[in-house]
Protein backbone atom coordinates (compact mmCIF):
# COMPACT_ATOMS: atom_id res chain seq x y z
CA UNK A 1 0.00 0.00 0.00
CA UNK A 2 1.18 3.54 -0.73
CA UNK A 3 1.27 4.74 2.88
CA UNK A 4 2.83 8.09 2.06
CA UNK A 5 0.07 8.50 -0.53
CA UNK A 6 -2.57 7.89 2.15
CA UNK A 7 -1.13 10.63 4.33
CA UNK A 8 -0.89 12.98 1.35
CA UNK A 9 -4.48 12.15 0.38
CA UNK A 10 -5.68 13.18 3.84
CA UNK A 11 -3.74 16.45 3.67
CA UNK A 12 -4.97 17.08 0.12
CA UNK A 13 -8.56 16.43 1.22
CA UNK A 14 -8.09 18.94 4.03
CA UNK A 15 -6.62 21.49 1.62
CA UNK A 16 -9.51 21.07 -0.80
CA UNK A 17 -11.98 21.43 2.07
CA UNK A 18 -10.29 24.68 3.07
CA UNK A 19 -10.40 26.04 -0.47
CA UNK A 20 -14.01 24.93 -1.06
CA UNK A 21 -15.22 27.34 1.62
CA UNK A 22 -14.72 30.14 -0.91
CA UNK A 23 -17.46 28.59 -3.03
CA UNK A 24 -19.88 27.70 -0.24
CA UNK A 25 -19.41 27.41 3.57
CA UNK A 26 -21.25 24.06 3.47
CA UNK A 27 -18.85 22.44 1.00
CA UNK A 28 -15.89 21.76 3.37
CA UNK A 29 -17.72 19.14 5.43
CA UNK A 30 -18.76 17.30 2.28
CA UNK A 31 -15.25 17.43 0.81
CA UNK A 32 -13.70 16.19 4.06
CA UNK A 33 -16.27 13.42 4.47
CA UNK A 34 -15.88 12.21 0.88
CA UNK A 35 -12.08 12.27 1.22
CA UNK A 36 -12.28 10.08 4.31
CA UNK A 37 -14.68 7.65 2.63
CA UNK A 38 -12.28 7.31 -0.31
CA UNK A 39 -9.30 6.76 2.01
CA UNK A 40 -11.27 4.23 4.07
CA UNK A 41 -12.25 2.34 0.91
CA UNK A 42 -8.62 2.32 -0.15
CA UNK A 43 -7.60 0.89 3.22
CA UNK A 44 -10.38 -1.71 3.13
CA UNK A 45 -9.08 -2.94 -0.21
CA UNK A 46 -5.63 -3.36 1.32
CA UNK A 47 -7.14 -5.18 4.32
CA UNK A 48 -8.54 -7.84 1.99
CA UNK A 49 -5.12 -8.52 0.50
CA UNK A 50 -2.90 -11.17 2.09
CA UNK A 51 0.17 -9.59 3.75
CA UNK A 52 3.63 -10.26 2.37
CA UNK A 53 6.21 -12.64 3.80
CA UNK A 54 7.18 -10.09 6.45
CA UNK A 55 3.49 -9.92 7.51
CA UNK A 56 3.24 -6.35 6.23
CA UNK A 57 0.30 -4.87 4.36
CA UNK A 58 2.41 -2.01 3.11
CA UNK A 59 6.01 -0.78 3.24
CA UNK A 60 7.73 2.28 1.77
CA UNK A 61 11.12 3.87 2.14
CA UNK A 62 12.39 7.16 0.71
CA UNK A 63 15.61 9.02 1.38
CA UNK A 64 14.93 12.20 3.33
CA UNK A 65 18.01 13.50 5.16
CA UNK A 66 20.62 10.83 4.35
CA UNK A 67 23.46 12.76 5.97
CA UNK A 68 21.87 12.06 9.36
CA UNK A 69 20.45 8.65 8.52
CA UNK A 70 16.87 9.93 8.43
CA UNK A 71 14.42 8.38 5.96
CA UNK A 72 10.72 8.43 5.18
CA UNK A 73 10.18 4.87 6.31
CA UNK A 74 6.60 3.60 6.59
CA UNK A 75 5.35 0.10 7.42
CA UNK A 76 1.90 -1.28 8.13
CA UNK A 77 1.43 -4.57 9.95
CA UNK A 78 -1.78 -5.89 11.47
CA UNK A 79 -1.58 -3.63 14.53
CA UNK A 80 -0.94 -0.52 12.46
CA UNK A 81 -3.71 -1.48 10.05
CA UNK A 82 -6.24 -1.69 12.86
CA UNK A 83 -5.20 1.65 14.32
CA UNK A 84 -5.28 3.39 10.93
CA UNK A 85 -8.73 1.92 10.23
CA UNK A 86 -9.94 3.20 13.61
CA UNK A 87 -8.49 6.62 12.76
CA UNK A 88 -10.32 6.92 9.45
CA UNK A 89 -13.64 5.65 10.81
CA UNK A 90 -13.64 7.93 13.84
CA UNK A 91 -12.42 10.83 11.70
CA UNK A 92 -15.60 10.44 9.67
CA UNK A 93 -17.63 10.21 12.90
CA UNK A 94 -16.00 13.45 14.08
CA UNK A 95 -17.04 15.27 10.91
CA UNK A 96 -20.59 13.95 11.08
CA UNK A 97 -20.89 14.82 14.78
CA UNK A 98 -20.06 18.46 14.06
CA UNK A 99 -22.10 18.67 10.86
CA UNK A 100 -24.29 21.55 12.08
CA UNK A 101 -22.12 22.75 14.97
CA UNK A 102 -19.43 24.73 13.17
CA UNK A 103 -20.59 27.81 11.29
CA UNK A 104 -17.45 29.96 11.19
CA UNK A 105 -14.25 29.28 9.22
CA UNK A 106 -15.60 25.89 8.24
CA UNK A 107 -12.87 25.30 5.67
CA UNK A 108 -10.03 25.84 8.13
CA UNK A 109 -11.86 23.72 10.72
CA UNK A 110 -12.04 20.70 8.44
CA UNK A 111 -8.48 21.25 7.25
CA UNK A 112 -7.33 20.94 10.86
CA UNK A 113 -9.34 17.75 11.34
CA UNK A 114 -7.73 16.19 8.28
CA UNK A 115 -4.27 17.39 9.36
CA UNK A 116 -4.71 15.72 12.76
CA UNK A 117 -5.75 12.49 11.05
CA UNK A 118 -2.77 12.65 8.68
CA UNK A 119 -0.41 13.08 11.62
CA UNK A 120 -2.00 10.16 13.48
CA UNK A 121 -1.71 7.88 10.43
CA UNK A 122 1.96 8.87 10.29
CA UNK A 123 2.41 7.96 13.96
CA UNK A 124 0.84 4.54 13.40
CA UNK A 125 2.98 3.73 10.35
CA UNK A 126 6.33 5.52 10.87
CA UNK A 127 9.29 3.19 11.44
CA UNK A 128 11.94 5.90 11.51
CA UNK A 129 12.05 7.49 14.95
CA UNK A 130 12.69 11.01 13.66
CA UNK A 131 9.75 10.64 11.28
CA UNK A 132 7.69 9.29 14.18
CA UNK A 133 8.54 12.37 16.25
CA UNK A 134 7.65 14.71 13.38
CA UNK A 135 4.24 13.04 12.95
CA UNK A 136 3.77 13.13 16.73
CA UNK A 137 4.24 16.90 16.65
CA UNK A 138 2.21 17.37 13.46
CA UNK A 139 -0.93 16.04 15.10
CA UNK A 140 -0.42 18.38 18.08
CA UNK A 141 -0.68 21.75 16.33
CA UNK A 142 -4.02 21.32 14.50
CA UNK A 143 -5.54 19.76 17.64
CA UNK A 144 -4.45 22.84 19.57
CA UNK A 145 -6.10 25.06 16.95
CA UNK A 146 -9.34 23.07 17.03
CA UNK A 147 -9.65 23.71 20.76
CA UNK A 148 -8.34 27.27 20.76
CA UNK A 149 -10.49 28.57 17.87
CA UNK A 150 -13.71 26.53 17.99
CA UNK A 151 -13.76 25.48 21.64
CA UNK A 152 -16.08 26.66 24.38
CA UNK A 153 -15.87 29.26 27.14
CA UNK A 154 -12.46 28.35 28.65
CA UNK A 155 -10.84 27.25 25.40
CA UNK A 156 -7.71 29.40 25.75
CA UNK A 157 -6.76 27.82 29.05
CA UNK A 158 -7.60 24.28 27.92
CA UNK A 159 -5.77 24.52 24.61
CA UNK A 160 -2.63 25.97 26.19
CA UNK A 161 -2.62 23.32 28.91
CA UNK A 162 -3.00 20.59 26.30
CA UNK A 163 -0.17 22.06 24.24
CA UNK A 164 2.24 22.46 27.15
CA UNK A 165 1.72 18.97 28.56
CA UNK A 166 2.13 17.23 25.22
CA UNK A 167 4.96 19.49 24.03
CA UNK A 168 7.10 19.05 27.15
CA UNK A 169 6.59 15.27 27.09
CA UNK A 170 7.37 15.24 23.38
CA UNK A 171 10.67 17.02 24.00
CA UNK A 172 11.59 14.32 26.53
CA UNK A 173 10.96 11.73 23.85
CA UNK A 174 13.06 13.66 21.31
CA UNK A 175 15.95 13.84 23.75
CA UNK A 176 15.70 10.09 24.35
CA UNK A 177 15.64 9.44 20.60
CA UNK A 178 18.78 11.53 20.04
CA UNK A 179 20.70 9.80 22.83
CA UNK A 180 19.52 6.41 21.54
CA UNK A 181 20.72 7.20 18.02
CA UNK A 182 24.03 8.52 19.32
CA UNK A 183 24.62 5.34 21.36
CA UNK A 184 23.89 3.22 18.30
CA UNK A 185 26.30 5.35 16.24
CA UNK A 186 29.09 5.00 18.79
CA UNK A 187 28.67 1.22 18.75
CA UNK A 188 28.33 0.68 15.00
CA UNK A 189 29.71 3.79 13.29
CA UNK A 190 26.44 3.92 11.37
CA UNK A 191 24.06 6.84 11.86
CA UNK A 192 20.43 5.74 11.61
CA UNK A 193 17.03 6.60 13.04
CA UNK A 194 15.45 3.40 11.67
CA UNK A 195 13.59 1.41 14.30
CA UNK A 196 14.98 -1.95 13.17
CA UNK A 197 18.54 -0.65 13.44
CA UNK A 198 18.04 0.89 16.86
CA UNK A 199 16.69 -2.38 18.21
CA UNK A 200 20.26 -3.69 17.99
CA UNK A 201 21.72 -0.97 20.21
CA UNK A 202 23.13 -1.97 23.59
CA UNK A 203 23.18 0.20 26.71
CA UNK A 204 24.36 0.24 30.27
CA UNK A 205 21.67 -0.39 32.84
CA UNK A 206 21.46 3.23 33.93
CA UNK A 207 21.41 4.62 30.36
CA UNK A 208 18.68 2.22 29.31
CA UNK A 209 16.62 3.17 32.38
CA UNK A 210 16.85 6.89 31.59
CA UNK A 211 16.03 6.42 27.91
CA UNK A 212 13.10 4.13 28.67
CA UNK A 213 11.79 6.69 31.16
CA UNK A 214 11.84 9.42 28.52
CA UNK A 215 9.76 7.35 26.11
CA UNK A 216 7.38 6.08 28.79
CA UNK A 217 6.68 9.54 30.23
CA UNK A 218 5.93 10.92 26.76
CA UNK A 219 3.51 8.11 26.03
CA UNK A 220 1.69 8.00 29.38
CA UNK A 221 1.11 11.77 29.18
CA UNK A 222 -0.74 11.21 25.91
CA UNK A 223 -2.47 8.07 27.21
CA UNK A 224 -3.00 9.70 29.82
CA UNK A 225 -2.31 8.12 33.21
CA UNK A 226 -2.45 9.58 36.69
CA UNK A 227 -0.75 11.89 37.72
CA UNK A 228 -0.09 13.45 34.27
CA UNK A 229 -3.76 13.34 33.25
CA UNK A 230 -4.99 16.78 34.21
CA UNK A 231 -4.90 18.22 30.69
CA UNK A 232 -7.48 15.73 29.41
CA UNK A 233 -10.69 16.75 31.27
CA UNK A 234 -10.11 20.41 30.43
CA UNK A 235 -9.33 19.70 26.78
CA UNK A 236 -12.36 17.43 26.36
CA UNK A 237 -14.73 19.82 28.09
CA UNK A 238 -13.72 22.84 26.04
CA UNK A 239 -13.12 21.16 22.67
CA UNK A 240 -15.78 21.15 19.95
CA UNK A 241 -17.55 17.83 19.51
CA UNK A 242 -15.25 16.74 16.68
CA UNK A 243 -12.22 17.57 18.81
CA UNK A 244 -13.52 15.47 21.70
CA UNK A 245 -14.24 12.53 19.39
CA UNK A 246 -10.73 12.66 17.92
CA UNK A 247 -9.07 13.15 21.30
CA UNK A 248 -10.82 10.25 23.01
CA UNK A 249 -11.15 7.91 20.08
CA UNK A 250 -7.79 8.37 18.39
CA UNK A 251 -5.16 10.56 20.08
CA UNK A 252 -5.18 8.68 23.38
CA UNK A 253 -4.44 5.50 21.44
CA UNK A 254 -1.19 6.95 20.11
CA UNK A 255 0.20 6.86 23.65
CA UNK A 256 -0.69 3.20 24.11
CA UNK A 257 0.60 2.39 20.63
CA UNK A 258 3.92 4.09 21.40
CA UNK A 259 4.35 1.97 24.52
CA UNK A 260 3.60 -1.25 22.64
CA UNK A 261 5.58 -0.47 19.51
CA UNK A 262 8.60 1.45 20.80
CA UNK A 263 9.10 1.87 24.55
CA UNK A 264 8.94 -1.74 25.71
CA UNK A 265 10.58 -3.47 22.70
CA UNK A 266 13.49 -1.01 22.59
CA UNK A 267 14.33 -1.36 26.29
CA UNK A 268 13.01 -4.75 27.46
CA UNK A 269 15.55 -5.20 30.25
CA UNK A 270 15.15 -1.65 31.53
CA UNK A 271 11.35 -1.84 31.50
CA UNK A 272 11.15 -5.15 33.35
CA UNK A 273 11.87 -3.58 36.79
CA UNK A 274 9.19 -0.97 35.99
CA UNK A 275 6.47 -3.58 35.43
CA UNK A 276 4.97 -3.20 38.89
CA UNK A 277 5.10 0.62 38.73
CA UNK A 278 3.40 0.64 35.32
CA UNK A 279 0.64 -1.70 36.44
CA UNK A 280 0.24 0.31 39.64
CA UNK A 281 -0.23 3.52 37.65
CA UNK A 282 -2.81 1.70 35.54
CA UNK A 283 -4.75 0.49 38.60
CA UNK A 284 -4.63 3.96 40.18
CA UNK A 285 -5.89 5.49 36.92
CA UNK A 286 -8.77 3.00 36.80
CA UNK A 287 -9.92 3.77 40.34
CA UNK A 288 -9.14 7.49 40.39
CA UNK A 289 -10.71 8.09 36.98
CA UNK A 290 -13.86 6.26 38.05
CA UNK A 291 -14.23 8.12 41.34
CA UNK A 292 -13.63 11.48 39.67
CA UNK A 293 -16.10 10.64 36.90
CA UNK A 294 -18.83 10.04 39.49
CA UNK A 295 -18.17 13.44 41.09
CA UNK A 296 -18.65 15.44 37.86
CA UNK A 297 -21.71 17.48 36.97
CA UNK A 298 -20.56 18.24 33.41
CA UNK A 299 -21.53 15.53 30.88
CA UNK A 300 -18.35 15.80 28.81
CA UNK A 301 -16.11 16.03 31.86
CA UNK A 302 -17.61 12.83 33.25
CA UNK A 303 -16.91 10.97 30.01
CA UNK A 304 -13.38 12.43 29.97
CA UNK A 305 -12.59 11.01 33.40
CA UNK A 306 -14.11 7.69 32.36
CA UNK A 307 -11.57 7.64 29.51
CA UNK A 308 -8.75 7.93 32.05
CA UNK A 309 -10.18 4.89 33.81
CA UNK A 310 -10.53 2.87 30.60
CA UNK A 311 -7.04 3.72 29.43
CA UNK A 312 -5.81 2.62 32.84
CA UNK A 313 -6.86 -0.90 31.85
CA UNK A 314 -4.79 -0.51 28.68
CA UNK A 315 -1.77 0.51 30.76
CA UNK A 316 -2.19 -2.57 32.95
CA UNK A 317 -2.36 -4.78 29.86
CA UNK A 318 0.72 -3.21 28.27
CA UNK A 319 2.92 -3.54 31.36
CA UNK A 320 1.68 -7.08 32.05
CA UNK A 321 3.53 -7.66 28.75
CA UNK A 322 2.25 -11.05 27.63
CA UNK A 323 0.62 -11.94 24.33
CA UNK A 324 -2.77 -12.27 25.99
CA UNK A 325 -2.41 -9.01 27.92
CA UNK A 326 -1.34 -6.96 24.89
CA UNK A 327 -4.13 -8.45 22.78
CA UNK A 328 -6.56 -7.40 25.48
CA UNK A 329 -5.06 -3.91 25.48
CA UNK A 330 -5.49 -3.66 21.70
CA UNK A 331 -9.11 -4.80 21.96
CA UNK A 332 -9.73 -2.25 24.70
CA UNK A 333 -8.20 0.49 22.54
CA UNK A 334 -10.51 -0.30 19.63
CA UNK A 335 -13.67 -0.79 21.70
CA UNK A 336 -13.01 2.32 23.79
CA UNK A 337 -12.53 4.29 20.59
CA UNK A 338 -16.02 3.39 19.40
CA UNK A 339 -17.89 3.68 22.72
CA UNK A 340 -16.33 6.90 23.99
CA UNK A 341 -16.48 8.61 20.60
CA UNK A 342 -20.20 7.84 20.56
CA UNK A 343 -20.70 9.23 24.08
CA UNK A 344 -18.90 12.45 23.17
CA UNK A 345 -20.99 12.67 20.02
CA UNK A 346 -24.16 12.34 22.10
CA UNK A 347 -22.85 14.95 24.57
CA UNK A 348 -22.18 17.32 21.69
CA UNK A 349 -25.61 16.74 20.15
CA UNK A 350 -27.27 17.49 23.48
CA UNK A 351 -25.21 20.65 23.93
CA UNK A 352 -26.13 21.82 20.43
CA UNK A 353 -29.81 21.39 21.26
CA UNK A 354 -30.08 22.79 24.80
CA UNK A 355 -26.82 24.81 25.04
CA UNK A 356 -25.54 23.28 28.26
CA UNK A 357 -23.36 20.40 29.43
CA UNK A 358 -24.53 20.55 33.05
CA UNK A 359 -26.48 17.45 33.98
CA UNK A 360 -28.28 19.39 36.74
CA UNK A 361 -30.01 21.34 33.95
CA UNK A 362 -31.02 18.18 32.12
CA UNK A 363 -33.39 15.40 33.13
CA UNK A 364 -36.22 13.65 31.39
CA UNK A 365 -34.46 13.57 28.04
CA UNK A 366 -35.72 10.04 27.41
CA UNK A 367 -39.32 11.30 27.43
CA UNK A 368 -38.52 13.96 24.85
CA UNK A 369 -36.08 11.98 22.70
CA UNK A 370 -36.54 8.24 23.31
CA UNK A 371 -34.27 7.13 20.47
CA UNK A 372 -31.45 9.26 21.83
CA UNK A 373 -32.06 7.85 25.31
CA UNK A 374 -32.03 4.23 24.16
CA UNK A 375 -28.86 4.69 22.13
CA UNK A 376 -27.16 6.56 24.98
CA UNK A 377 -28.04 3.70 27.34
CA UNK A 378 -26.42 1.22 24.94
CA UNK A 379 -23.13 3.11 24.88
CA UNK A 380 -23.22 3.68 28.63
CA UNK A 381 -23.55 -0.05 29.35
CA UNK A 382 -20.91 -0.75 26.70
CA UNK A 383 -18.56 1.66 28.44
CA UNK A 384 -19.07 0.05 31.84
CA UNK A 385 -18.19 -3.35 30.38
CA UNK A 386 -21.43 -5.19 29.65
CA UNK A 387 -20.79 -8.81 28.54
CA UNK A 388 -21.43 -9.31 24.84
CA UNK A 389 -19.89 -5.96 23.88
CA UNK A 390 -16.33 -5.10 22.89
CA UNK A 391 -15.31 -3.25 26.06
CA UNK A 392 -16.06 -6.31 28.18
CA UNK A 393 -13.83 -8.51 26.04
CA UNK A 394 -10.92 -6.08 26.31
CA UNK A 395 -11.18 -5.60 30.07
CA UNK A 396 -11.77 -9.30 30.77
CA UNK A 397 -8.74 -10.41 28.75
CA UNK A 398 -6.54 -7.75 30.36
CA UNK A 399 -7.58 -8.75 33.88
CA UNK A 400 -7.20 -12.45 33.06
CA UNK A 401 -3.63 -11.92 31.85
CA UNK A 402 -2.71 -9.42 34.58
CA UNK A 403 -3.88 -11.84 37.29
CA UNK A 404 -0.94 -14.09 36.40
CA UNK A 405 1.48 -11.20 36.95
CA UNK A 406 0.16 -9.42 40.05
CA UNK A 407 -2.95 -10.57 41.89
CA UNK A 408 -3.24 -7.56 44.22
CA UNK A 409 -3.18 -4.92 41.48
CA UNK A 410 -5.55 -6.95 39.32
CA UNK A 411 -8.09 -7.23 42.15
CA UNK A 412 -7.79 -3.50 42.81
CA UNK A 413 -8.39 -2.73 39.13
CA UNK A 414 -11.39 -5.05 39.12
CA UNK A 415 -13.11 -2.74 41.61
CA UNK A 416 -12.93 -0.14 38.86
CA UNK A 417 -15.58 -2.12 37.00
CA UNK A 418 -17.94 -1.61 39.95
CA UNK A 419 -17.14 2.11 40.07
CA UNK A 420 -17.81 2.30 36.31
CA UNK A 421 -21.29 0.90 36.84
CA UNK A 422 -21.97 3.57 39.47
CA UNK A 423 -20.91 6.60 37.44
CA UNK A 424 -22.38 5.27 34.20
CA UNK A 425 -25.82 4.64 35.65
CA UNK A 426 -25.62 7.96 37.48
CA UNK A 427 -25.06 9.62 34.12
CA UNK A 428 -28.19 8.01 32.71
CA UNK A 429 -30.25 8.88 35.78
CA UNK A 430 -29.27 12.54 35.90
CA UNK A 431 -29.48 13.12 32.16
CA UNK A 432 -32.24 10.97 30.73
CA UNK A 433 -34.47 10.13 33.70
CA UNK A 434 -36.43 12.26 36.15
CA UNK A 435 -38.53 15.31 35.42
CA UNK A 436 -37.79 17.36 32.29
CA UNK A 437 -36.32 20.78 32.99
CA UNK A 438 -37.21 23.95 31.16
CA UNK A 439 -34.16 23.55 28.92
CA UNK A 440 -35.03 20.00 27.85
CA UNK A 441 -38.76 20.40 27.33
CA UNK A 442 -38.50 20.73 23.54
CA UNK A 443 -35.30 18.89 22.68
CA UNK A 444 -35.17 17.57 19.11
CA UNK A 445 -34.82 13.85 18.42
CA UNK A 446 -31.86 12.39 16.52
CA UNK A 447 -32.04 13.00 12.79
CA UNK A 448 -31.33 10.26 10.25
CA UNK A 449 -27.66 11.22 9.77
CA UNK A 450 -26.95 11.11 13.49
CA UNK A 451 -28.99 7.95 14.00
CA UNK A 452 -27.26 6.00 11.23
CA UNK A 453 -23.80 6.98 12.53
CA UNK A 454 -24.57 5.90 16.08
CA UNK A 455 -26.24 2.66 14.99
CA UNK A 456 -23.16 1.73 12.96
CA UNK A 457 -20.98 2.30 16.05
CA UNK A 458 -23.39 0.09 18.01
CA UNK A 459 -23.02 -2.67 15.44
CA UNK A 460 -19.23 -2.41 15.66
CA UNK A 461 -19.28 -2.87 19.44
CA UNK A 462 -21.66 -5.83 19.20
CA UNK A 463 -19.42 -7.44 16.57
CA UNK A 464 -16.33 -6.93 18.75
CA UNK A 465 -18.15 -8.43 21.72
CA UNK A 466 -19.66 -11.43 19.98
CA UNK A 467 -16.84 -12.27 17.56
CA UNK A 468 -13.54 -10.68 18.70
CA UNK A 469 -11.31 -13.30 17.10
CA UNK A 470 -10.55 -11.32 13.90
CA UNK A 471 -9.05 -8.53 16.03
CA UNK A 472 -6.90 -10.98 17.96
CA UNK A 473 -5.82 -12.73 14.76
CA UNK A 474 -4.89 -9.45 13.08
CA UNK A 475 -2.88 -8.19 16.06
CA UNK A 476 -1.17 -11.50 16.92
CA UNK A 477 1.61 -11.54 14.27
CA UNK A 478 2.60 -7.95 15.06
CA UNK A 479 2.64 -8.67 18.79
CA UNK A 480 4.85 -11.71 18.28
CA UNK A 481 7.35 -9.75 16.18
CA UNK A 482 7.61 -7.18 18.99
CA UNK A 483 9.04 -9.88 21.22
CA UNK A 484 6.06 -10.17 23.54
CA UNK A 485 6.32 -13.45 25.48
Amino acid sequence: MNLAGLICALLAGGGLAWLSERLNPKYPKWVAAISLVVCAGWLAAVWLVTPNEALLYGSQAFAWIPRFGIALLFEMDGLSLMMVALTLVLGLVAIISSWNEINSRTGFFHFNIMAVLAGVVGVFTAMDLFLFFVCWEVMLVPMYLLIAIWGHEARDYASMKFFLFTQVSGLLMLLSILVLVNQHYLQTGYLSFAYVDLLQAEFSTSTAAWLASGFIIAFIVKLPAVPVHTWLPDAHTQAPTAGSVILAGILLKTGAYGLIRFALPLFPEAVEPLQFSGMLLGAISVLYGGVMAYSQSDFKRLVAYSSIAHMGFVLIGVFAWSTLAVQGAVMQMVAHGFSTAALFMIAGLIQQRIHTREMSKMGGLWMQAPRMGAIALFFVVASLGMPGLGNFVGEFVILLAAFKVNVTLTVAATFGVVVAAVYSLSLMQRTFQGKPSSTTAAIAELDSRELITLVLLMCALVWLGVYPQPVFDLAAPAIITLGVP
